[in-house]
């Protein structure tokens, strides 16, 4: 288990991110089987669980309806700000509103979703450039004294906003990308993390599955997925970054585990306040995912991983 910041809520090392389930990778999964993964991760002791209205307002329900039996055993995050796309010079925009009102209009949608009369973290999915984050904080405040969420957190938002935010009403937590290809967050963000007492939610930690070395140049991928036009995913890429997959290869091979565990147990001995959250849609593979967590890397492991790290150029080209 890890603190969520100093919000008195304790979450399972890794989380279960939910979007794939209903957004971004191909079609909507199957409710029934969903509802059963989101159920088994709780036998398993994974207790925390990560859902957007952006990613479609079924994916809430459908986490809603999986834990209404374990609510007691069961940590949700969700997001407010994003309430709507627009298309804007042939490009998706996400239409965006944290004014008060509108807070508290789209937390009560959630919590019908969901099922629940609280949320328990309450992210701002994305700032809103014509509300300053004192009054997004000072909402929060509110929120929390009517008992209808336990904690806030921020996802993507920059530095100065975020410290303004904090000394209004405390963060739980900070969601942003961090994996092996994605390291951005160690240069500033982990810092504020430590100083402020922040935990540090990360998704994307197998880096959309690229990191698990289950994809190849030839492998195809159905329509809606957005890993069909990823800059990580093409063929010339995957071809310079083959190096660091065959690392991971080399070190699950001798700690008998998989190369996607190797990666989520790198990333949560990088620091006491990281939670990763990956995602998926299979049994197998949330097995797989969740036994990370038992496995311990040495001092000279995880030194010897993050030496090759450092040497490997990583190509994120049109990232």
């Amino acid at each position: 288990m890890r603190e969520l910041g100093n919000s008195g809520l304790k979450v399972s090392a890794i989380g279960l991110g939910c979007m794939g389930m209903d957004h971004a990778y191909g079609k909507p999964a199957d409710r029934n089987e969903m509802i059963t993964l989101i159920r088994k991760a709780v036998e398993l002791g994974c207790n925390f669980f990560d859902t957007a209205v952006v990613y479609g307002e079924a994916n809430e329900a459908l986490l809603g309806e999986a834990v209404a039996p374990v609510r007691d055993k069961s940590v949700i995050a969700t997001k407010f700000g994003i309430t709507g796309q627009a298309v804007v010079n042939g490009r998706p925009q996400n239409i965006l509103n944290s004014r008060p009102e509108s807070i508290r209009e789209q937390l009560e949608g959630s919590l019908k979703r969901l099922k629940t009369d609280y949320i328990d973290l309450y992210y701002q999915h994305r700032i809103d450039p014509n509300v300053v984050p004192e009054d997004v904080a000072e909402t929060m405040k509110e929120l929390m004294v009517e008992g209808k969420i336990k904690a806030w957190g921020l996802s993507n938002a920059p530095i100065e906003y975020m410290r303004r935010a904090h000394a209004v009403c405390p963060i739980a937590a900070i969601e942003n990308q961090y994996s092996m290809m994605w390291r951005e967050p160690e240069k500033e963000l982990f810092d504020i993390c430590e100083e402020l007492g922040i935990a540090f939610v990360a998704y994307s930690p197998l880096g959309n599955g690229f990191l698990s070395g289950k994809y190849t140049k030839e492998t195809k991928y159905e329509e809606g997925d957005f890993r069909s036009f990823m800059g990580r995913f093409k063929p010339e890429v995957m071809d310079q970054n083959q190096a660091l997959l065959n690392l991971l290869a080399d070190i699950a091979e001798s700690k008998k585990a998989t190369s996607a565990q190797i990666v989520l147990a790198w990333e949560l001995a990088q620091k006491p306040f990281i939670i990763p959250i990956p995602g998926t849609t299979k049994l197998q593979r949330l097995e797989e995912n969740l036994g990370a967590a038992d496995i311990d890397l040495t001092i000279e492991e995880l030194a010897s991983i993050n030496e090759a790290l450092s040497k490997i150029d990583i190509d994120e080209t049109h990232f």
